[in-house]
Protein backbone atom coordinates (compact mmCIF):
# COMPACT_ATOMS: atom_id res chain seq x y z
CA UNK A 1 0.00 0.00 0.00
CA UNK A 2 2.64 2.64 0.95
CA UNK A 3 3.90 1.98 -2.63
CA UNK A 4 0.95 4.03 -3.86
CA UNK A 5 2.60 6.89 -2.79
CA UNK A 6 5.48 6.87 -5.52
CA UNK A 7 3.33 6.61 -7.98
CA UNK A 8 1.97 9.46 -9.92
CA UNK A 9 -1.69 8.59 -10.93
CA UNK A 10 -4.94 10.04 -10.36
CA UNK A 11 -7.14 9.14 -7.42
CA UNK A 12 -9.61 7.23 -9.71
CA UNK A 13 -6.46 4.68 -10.03
CA UNK A 14 -5.31 4.96 -6.47
CA UNK A 15 -9.62 4.62 -5.85
CA UNK A 16 -9.43 1.34 -7.64
CA UNK A 17 -6.65 -0.06 -6.63
CA UNK A 18 -7.61 0.22 -3.01
CA UNK A 19 -11.24 -1.02 -3.08
CA UNK A 20 -11.22 -3.69 -6.20
CA UNK A 21 -7.66 -5.13 -6.97
CA UNK A 22 -6.34 -5.57 -3.03
CA UNK A 23 -9.30 -7.52 -1.62
CA UNK A 24 -9.05 -9.64 -4.57
CA UNK A 25 -5.14 -10.10 -4.29
CA UNK A 26 -5.58 -10.63 -0.46
CA UNK A 27 -7.89 -13.46 -0.70
CA UNK A 28 -5.83 -14.69 -3.20
CA UNK A 29 -2.49 -14.51 -1.58
CA UNK A 30 -4.00 -16.03 1.79
CA UNK A 31 -4.99 -19.08 0.02
CA UNK A 32 -1.84 -19.71 -1.58
CA UNK A 33 0.08 -19.29 1.96
CA UNK A 34 -2.31 -22.12 3.16
CA UNK A 35 -2.03 -24.80 0.28
CA UNK A 36 1.47 -23.41 -0.46
CA UNK A 37 1.54 -24.97 -4.34
CA UNK A 38 5.24 -25.64 -5.38
CA UNK A 39 4.28 -23.99 -8.76
CA UNK A 40 2.01 -20.59 -7.58
CA UNK A 41 0.89 -19.84 -11.34
CA UNK A 42 -1.03 -22.36 -12.36
CA UNK A 43 -2.76 -22.24 -9.07
CA UNK A 44 -3.65 -19.04 -9.00
CA UNK A 45 -4.55 -18.84 -12.87
CA UNK A 46 -7.22 -21.55 -11.66
CA UNK A 47 -7.97 -19.85 -8.64
CA UNK A 48 -8.99 -16.78 -10.02
CA UNK A 49 -10.98 -19.13 -12.65
CA UNK A 50 -12.85 -20.25 -9.77
CA UNK A 51 -13.48 -16.62 -8.53
CA UNK A 52 -14.83 -15.78 -11.89
CA UNK A 53 -17.26 -18.75 -12.10
CA UNK A 54 -18.57 -17.43 -8.48
CA UNK A 55 -19.06 -14.28 -9.89
CA UNK A 56 -20.87 -15.66 -12.82
CA UNK A 57 -23.15 -17.71 -10.93
CA UNK A 58 -24.91 -14.66 -9.01
CA UNK A 59 -26.27 -13.73 -12.32
CA UNK A 60 -28.00 -17.18 -12.81
CA UNK A 61 -31.78 -17.75 -11.45
CA UNK A 62 -32.42 -20.20 -8.27
CA UNK A 63 -34.14 -22.45 -11.13
CA UNK A 64 -30.87 -22.38 -13.16
CA UNK A 65 -28.75 -23.25 -10.07
CA UNK A 66 -30.74 -26.31 -9.00
CA UNK A 67 -30.95 -27.55 -12.55
CA UNK A 68 -27.20 -27.13 -12.90
CA UNK A 69 -26.51 -28.90 -9.36
CA UNK A 70 -28.65 -31.62 -10.42
CA UNK A 71 -26.86 -31.96 -13.91
CA UNK A 72 -23.63 -31.57 -11.83
CA UNK A 73 -24.48 -34.56 -9.43
CA UNK A 74 -25.57 -36.62 -11.85
CA UNK A 75 -22.50 -36.31 -13.92
CA UNK A 76 -20.71 -36.71 -10.54
CA UNK A 77 -22.46 -40.48 -10.01
CA UNK A 78 -21.82 -40.89 -13.54
CA UNK A 79 -18.02 -40.38 -13.03
CA UNK A 80 -18.11 -42.58 -10.21
CA UNK A 81 -19.23 -45.23 -11.95
CA UNK A 82 -17.29 -45.45 -15.13
CA UNK A 83 -14.48 -45.13 -12.49
CA UNK A 84 -15.52 -48.60 -10.80
CA UNK A 85 -15.82 -50.02 -14.52
CA UNK A 86 -12.02 -48.57 -15.20
CA UNK A 87 -10.61 -50.05 -11.71
CA UNK A 88 -11.81 -53.61 -12.56
CA UNK A 89 -10.42 -53.75 -16.37
CA UNK A 90 -6.70 -52.30 -15.12
CA UNK A 91 -7.29 -55.04 -12.51
CA UNK A 92 -7.82 -57.74 -15.22
CA UNK A 93 -5.12 -56.48 -17.23
CA UNK A 94 -2.22 -56.08 -14.74
CA UNK A 95 -2.44 -58.15 -11.51
CA UNK A 96 0.26 -55.81 -10.43
CA UNK A 97 -0.23 -54.48 -6.86
CA UNK A 98 1.31 -51.36 -7.18
CA UNK A 99 -0.80 -50.50 -10.54
CA UNK A 100 -4.06 -51.26 -8.15
CA UNK A 101 -2.56 -49.06 -5.77
CA UNK A 102 -1.32 -46.38 -8.04
CA UNK A 103 -5.17 -46.43 -9.36
CA UNK A 104 -6.46 -46.09 -5.45
CA UNK A 105 -4.37 -43.16 -4.78
CA UNK A 106 -5.53 -41.53 -8.29
CA UNK A 107 -8.79 -42.21 -7.33
CA UNK A 108 -8.21 -40.74 -3.72
CA UNK A 109 -6.82 -37.59 -5.41
CA UNK A 110 -9.46 -37.48 -7.42
CA UNK A 111 -11.63 -37.25 -4.20
CA UNK A 112 -9.25 -34.64 -3.09
CA UNK A 113 -10.25 -32.44 -5.38
CA UNK A 114 -13.33 -29.47 -4.81
CA UNK A 115 -16.26 -29.71 -6.55
CA UNK A 116 -17.89 -27.53 -8.76
CA UNK A 117 -18.47 -23.92 -7.43
CA UNK A 118 -22.15 -24.63 -7.29
CA UNK A 119 -21.60 -27.62 -5.03
CA UNK A 120 -19.98 -26.24 -2.67
CA UNK A 121 -23.04 -25.85 0.01
CA UNK A 122 -22.54 -29.82 0.38
CA UNK A 123 -18.62 -29.05 1.85
CA UNK A 124 -19.85 -28.92 5.44
CA UNK A 125 -16.57 -30.00 7.17
CA UNK A 126 -14.32 -27.02 4.98
CA UNK A 127 -12.28 -25.30 7.76
CA UNK A 128 -13.34 -21.39 8.01
CA UNK A 129 -10.68 -18.82 7.27
CA UNK A 130 -11.69 -15.25 7.53
CA UNK A 131 -9.00 -14.26 5.98
CA UNK A 132 -9.53 -17.04 2.64
CA UNK A 133 -12.23 -17.55 2.56
CA UNK A 134 -15.04 -16.12 -0.22
CA UNK A 135 -18.31 -15.50 0.97
CA UNK A 136 -21.32 -15.49 -1.87
CA UNK A 137 -24.42 -16.81 -2.93
CA UNK A 138 -23.35 -20.57 -1.84
CA UNK A 139 -21.44 -19.69 1.25
CA UNK A 140 -23.55 -17.02 2.95
CA UNK A 141 -21.44 -15.23 5.37
CA UNK A 142 -23.85 -16.15 9.09
CA UNK A 143 -24.45 -13.27 11.83
CA UNK A 144 -22.24 -14.40 14.33
CA UNK A 145 -22.87 -14.82 18.14
CA UNK A 146 -20.05 -14.48 20.36
CA UNK A 147 -19.31 -17.03 23.03
CA UNK A 148 -19.99 -15.56 26.53
CA UNK A 149 -17.88 -17.19 29.75
CA UNK A 150 -18.99 -15.80 32.85
CA UNK A 151 -16.03 -14.07 34.83
CA UNK A 152 -16.05 -12.11 38.10
CA UNK A 153 -15.91 -8.22 37.97
CA UNK A 154 -12.44 -8.51 39.07
CA UNK A 155 -11.15 -10.64 35.98
CA UNK A 156 -12.97 -8.67 33.73
CA UNK A 157 -11.11 -5.47 35.17
CA UNK A 158 -7.89 -7.54 35.06
CA UNK A 159 -8.51 -8.91 31.69
CA UNK A 160 -9.47 -5.04 30.40
CA UNK A 161 -5.87 -3.85 31.31
CA UNK A 162 -4.15 -6.52 29.80
CA UNK A 163 -5.86 -6.09 26.09
CA UNK A 164 -5.31 -2.15 26.47
CA UNK A 165 -1.49 -2.75 26.45
CA UNK A 166 -1.85 -4.83 23.28
CA UNK A 167 -1.87 -3.26 19.94
CA UNK A 168 -3.47 -6.10 18.78
CA UNK A 169 -6.80 -4.84 20.05
CA UNK A 170 -6.49 -1.01 19.45
CA UNK A 171 -9.19 -0.33 17.30
CA UNK A 172 -11.50 -2.09 19.47
CA UNK A 173 -14.44 0.37 20.97
CA UNK A 174 -15.91 -0.07 24.22
CA UNK A 175 -18.75 -2.58 23.02
CA UNK A 176 -16.57 -5.02 21.04
CA UNK A 177 -13.87 -4.82 23.71
CA UNK A 178 -16.46 -5.92 26.33
CA UNK A 179 -17.54 -8.71 23.89
CA UNK A 180 -13.78 -9.67 23.45
CA UNK A 181 -13.81 -9.99 27.12
CA UNK A 182 -16.45 -12.04 27.48
CA UNK A 183 -15.27 -14.31 25.44
CA UNK A 184 -12.11 -15.31 26.83
CA UNK A 185 -11.30 -17.93 28.72
CA UNK A 186 -8.81 -17.59 31.72
CA UNK A 187 -5.73 -20.29 31.60
CA UNK A 188 -3.57 -21.03 34.40
CA UNK A 189 0.15 -22.38 33.49
CA UNK A 190 2.77 -23.68 35.93
CA UNK A 191 6.79 -24.69 34.95
CA UNK A 192 7.06 -26.21 32.02
CA UNK A 193 3.29 -26.16 30.57
CA UNK A 194 3.29 -26.49 26.83
CA UNK A 195 0.49 -23.52 25.46
CA UNK A 196 0.82 -24.60 21.79
CA UNK A 197 3.15 -26.54 19.64
CA UNK A 198 4.39 -26.40 16.37
CA UNK A 199 3.10 -27.72 13.93
CA UNK A 200 -0.45 -28.31 15.40
CA UNK A 201 -3.08 -26.88 14.11
CA UNK A 202 -4.45 -23.38 16.30
CA UNK A 203 -8.14 -22.67 17.00
CA UNK A 204 -7.28 -20.04 19.55
CA UNK A 205 -4.92 -16.96 19.94
CA UNK A 206 -3.75 -16.28 23.41
CA UNK A 207 -3.07 -12.87 25.50
CA UNK A 208 -0.70 -13.05 28.68
CA UNK A 209 -1.56 -11.62 31.76
CA UNK A 210 0.96 -12.26 34.14
CA UNK A 211 4.57 -14.60 33.45
CA UNK A 212 6.87 -15.52 30.87
CA UNK A 213 6.42 -17.69 28.03
CA UNK A 214 9.09 -19.31 25.90
CA UNK A 215 8.85 -18.75 22.00
CA UNK A 216 10.92 -21.25 20.70
CA UNK A 217 10.87 -22.59 16.72
CA UNK A 218 12.18 -26.16 16.19
CA UNK A 219 14.71 -26.01 13.13
CA UNK A 220 15.44 -28.61 10.13
CA UNK A 221 18.47 -30.14 12.52
CA UNK A 222 14.99 -31.12 14.77
CA UNK A 223 16.77 -28.58 17.44
CA UNK A 224 14.45 -26.12 19.69
CA UNK A 225 15.68 -22.58 19.77
CA UNK A 226 13.85 -20.19 21.72
CA UNK A 227 13.60 -16.99 19.74
CA UNK A 228 11.60 -14.71 21.93
CA UNK A 229 10.00 -14.61 25.25
CA UNK A 230 6.67 -12.91 25.92
CA UNK A 231 5.35 -11.14 29.01
CA UNK A 232 2.34 -9.37 30.17
CA UNK A 233 0.75 -7.34 27.40
CA UNK A 234 1.79 -9.82 24.60
CA UNK A 235 -0.19 -12.24 22.63
CA UNK A 236 0.77 -15.53 20.90
CA UNK A 237 -0.97 -17.47 17.96
CA UNK A 238 -2.60 -14.98 16.35
CA UNK A 239 -1.06 -16.31 12.87
CA UNK A 240 -2.20 -20.09 12.74
CA UNK A 241 -5.73 -18.51 13.60
CA UNK A 242 -5.73 -15.61 11.04
CA UNK A 243 -4.54 -17.69 8.36
CA UNK A 244 -5.54 -21.02 9.11
CA UNK A 245 -1.80 -22.74 9.33
CA UNK A 246 -0.52 -24.51 11.63
CA UNK A 247 1.64 -23.31 14.31
CA UNK A 248 4.55 -21.60 13.67
CA UNK A 249 5.89 -21.91 17.09
CA UNK A 250 6.03 -23.71 20.58
CA UNK A 251 5.01 -21.90 23.19
CA UNK A 252 5.98 -22.90 27.22
CA UNK A 253 5.85 -20.92 30.43
CA UNK A 254 8.42 -20.15 32.15
CA UNK A 255 6.94 -20.19 35.58
CA UNK A 256 3.65 -19.75 36.76
CA UNK A 257 1.51 -17.64 34.74
CA UNK A 258 -2.14 -16.64 33.49
CA UNK A 259 -2.98 -16.05 29.35
CA UNK A 260 -6.20 -15.85 28.15
CA UNK A 261 -7.60 -17.75 24.67
CA UNK A 262 -9.76 -16.30 22.24
CA UNK A 263 -10.90 -18.56 19.78
CA UNK A 264 -11.11 -17.90 16.07
CA UNK A 265 -14.35 -17.15 14.99
CA UNK A 266 -14.39 -14.31 17.77
CA UNK A 267 -11.10 -13.29 16.94
CA UNK A 268 -12.16 -13.13 12.98
CA UNK A 269 -15.20 -11.73 13.38
CA UNK A 270 -14.61 -9.05 16.10
CA UNK A 271 -11.07 -8.24 16.46
CA UNK A 272 -10.02 -8.44 12.41
CA UNK A 273 -13.24 -7.51 11.58
CA UNK A 274 -12.74 -4.40 13.82
CA UNK A 275 -9.75 -2.85 11.86
CA UNK A 276 -11.68 -3.01 8.31
CA UNK A 277 -14.73 -1.60 9.78
CA UNK A 278 -13.13 0.94 11.55
CA UNK A 279 -11.02 2.36 8.44
CA UNK A 280 -14.52 2.60 6.40
CA UNK A 281 -15.79 4.71 9.22
CA UNK A 282 -12.89 6.65 9.71
CA UNK A 283 -12.50 7.57 5.89
CA UNK A 284 -16.30 8.21 5.80
CA UNK A 285 -15.99 10.65 8.73
CA UNK A 286 -12.67 12.49 7.59
CA UNK A 287 -14.06 14.16 4.31
CA UNK A 288 -15.70 16.08 6.72
CA UNK A 289 -12.96 17.31 8.64
CA UNK A 290 -12.38 20.72 7.03
CA UNK A 291 -8.38 20.62 7.35
CA UNK A 292 -8.67 16.92 5.61
CA UNK A 293 -10.99 17.26 2.69
CA UNK A 294 -8.30 18.17 -0.23
CA UNK A 295 -7.50 14.79 0.46
CA UNK A 296 -7.53 11.70 -1.98
CA UNK A 297 -9.80 8.39 -0.21
CA UNK A 298 -6.54 6.95 -0.38
CA UNK A 299 -4.26 9.20 1.68
CA UNK A 300 -7.50 9.65 4.57
CA UNK A 301 -7.55 5.78 4.54
CA UNK A 302 -4.01 5.86 5.42
CA UNK A 303 -4.63 8.25 8.22
CA UNK A 304 -7.65 6.41 9.44
CA UNK A 305 -5.68 3.05 9.99
CA UNK A 306 -3.14 5.50 11.96
CA UNK A 307 -5.88 6.74 14.38
CA UNK A 308 -6.89 5.81 17.74
CA UNK A 309 -10.54 6.23 19.68
CA UNK A 310 -10.61 7.89 23.39
CA UNK A 311 -13.61 8.92 25.32
CA UNK A 312 -13.61 10.99 28.43
CA UNK A 313 -16.26 12.26 30.07
CA UNK A 314 -18.11 15.47 30.83
CA UNK A 315 -15.77 17.59 32.88
CA UNK A 316 -12.64 16.22 31.96
CA UNK A 317 -9.55 17.40 31.06
CA UNK A 318 -8.45 16.74 27.48
CA UNK A 319 -5.01 18.71 27.40
CA UNK A 320 -3.50 21.63 29.59
CA UNK A 321 -2.09 24.75 29.11
CA UNK A 322 1.60 24.88 29.13
CA UNK A 323 1.91 21.07 29.02
CA UNK A 324 4.02 19.27 26.20
CA UNK A 325 2.11 17.70 23.23
CA UNK A 326 2.07 14.26 21.88
CA UNK A 327 -1.30 13.94 20.18
CA UNK A 328 -3.45 16.11 17.89
CA UNK A 329 -7.53 15.61 18.33
CA UNK A 330 -10.61 15.10 16.39
CA UNK A 331 -13.98 14.76 18.07
CA UNK A 332 -16.22 11.88 16.94
CA UNK A 333 -19.00 12.76 18.74
CA UNK A 334 -19.73 15.13 21.52
CA UNK A 335 -18.73 18.58 22.50
CA UNK A 336 -15.50 20.52 24.29
CA UNK A 337 -14.10 23.86 25.24
CA UNK A 338 -10.96 25.22 25.20
CA UNK A 339 -9.45 27.84 27.65
CA UNK A 340 -6.75 30.12 28.14
CA UNK A 341 -5.68 31.29 31.60
CA UNK A 342 -9.50 30.23 33.01
CA UNK A 343 -11.53 32.28 30.25
CA UNK A 344 -13.12 30.45 27.66
CA UNK A 345 -11.88 31.12 23.89
CA UNK A 346 -13.14 28.45 21.52
CA UNK A 347 -16.29 25.59 21.60
CA UNK A 348 -15.52 22.59 19.61
CA UNK A 349 -18.06 19.71 18.30
CA UNK A 350 -18.34 17.11 16.08
CA UNK A 351 -15.87 16.85 12.93
CA UNK A 352 -13.44 20.02 14.13
CA UNK A 353 -9.91 19.18 15.81
CA UNK A 354 -7.24 20.78 18.21
CA UNK A 355 -3.68 20.09 19.56
CA UNK A 356 -2.38 20.54 16.00
CA UNK A 357 -0.31 23.72 17.13
CA UNK A 358 2.06 22.16 19.20
CA UNK A 359 3.00 19.51 16.86
CA UNK A 360 3.22 22.01 14.19
CA UNK A 361 5.37 24.46 16.30
CA UNK A 362 7.38 21.91 18.52
CA UNK A 363 5.90 24.40 21.22
CA UNK A 364 3.84 23.44 24.33
CA UNK A 365 -0.10 23.45 24.36
CA UNK A 366 -1.49 26.92 23.74
CA UNK A 367 -4.94 25.68 25.90
CA UNK A 368 -6.76 23.87 28.15
CA UNK A 369 -9.50 21.23 26.17
CA UNK A 370 -12.12 20.53 28.82
CA UNK A 371 -15.30 17.86 27.33
CA UNK A 372 -18.66 19.77 27.85
CA UNK A 373 -20.20 16.34 27.51
CA UNK A 374 -18.90 12.79 27.37
CA UNK A 375 -16.92 12.94 24.27
CA UNK A 376 -15.03 10.29 21.85
CA UNK A 377 -12.00 11.81 19.99
CA UNK A 378 -10.10 9.84 17.49
CA UNK A 379 -6.12 10.75 18.47
CA UNK A 380 -3.22 10.81 15.77
CA UNK A 381 0.21 10.84 17.93
CA UNK A 382 3.25 13.18 16.71
CA UNK A 383 5.03 10.78 14.60
CA UNK A 384 2.03 9.65 12.40
CA UNK A 385 1.18 12.98 12.44
CA UNK A 386 4.01 14.56 10.83
CA UNK A 387 4.30 11.53 8.49
CA UNK A 388 0.90 11.64 7.36
CA UNK A 389 0.01 15.74 7.17
CA UNK A 390 1.25 18.57 5.30
CA UNK A 391 2.70 20.48 8.15
CA UNK A 392 3.79 23.31 5.99
CA UNK A 393 0.28 24.17 4.77
CA UNK A 394 -1.53 23.25 8.04
CA UNK A 395 0.62 26.03 9.79
CA UNK A 396 -1.16 28.23 7.44
CA UNK A 397 -4.50 26.92 8.03
CA UNK A 398 -3.90 27.30 12.21
CA UNK A 399 -2.44 30.87 11.47
CA UNK A 400 -5.93 32.05 9.73
CA UNK A 401 -7.80 29.62 12.58
CA UNK A 402 -6.27 31.28 15.52
CA UNK A 403 -5.93 34.71 14.36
Amino acid sequence: MEGLDSLKISEEKKKYIVELLNPVLEEMVAEAIHKMPKDPIPFMLEWLENKRVVEEDKDLTVDEKDTLAKENQSLQAEIESMKGHLSEVVNMANNESGTHGDDEEEEDDDDDEPPPDFERPMQTKARQSVSAEAYGEWNAKKEFVAPVIIKTDAQKDRLKEVLKQSFLFANLDTNELNIVIGAMKEVKTTPGHSVIKQGDDGNFMFVIESGDFDCSIKGEDGIEKVVKTCSSGDYFGELAVLYSTPRAASVVSKGDGVCWQLDRDTFNHIVKGAASKKRDRYTSFLGKVSMLQNMDAYERSQIADALRSEEFPAGATIMTQGECGDKFFIIEEGDAVASKGGVEVMNYSTGDYFGELALIRNQARAATVTAKTALKVLTLDAGSFKRLLDVSALLGRADNKYT
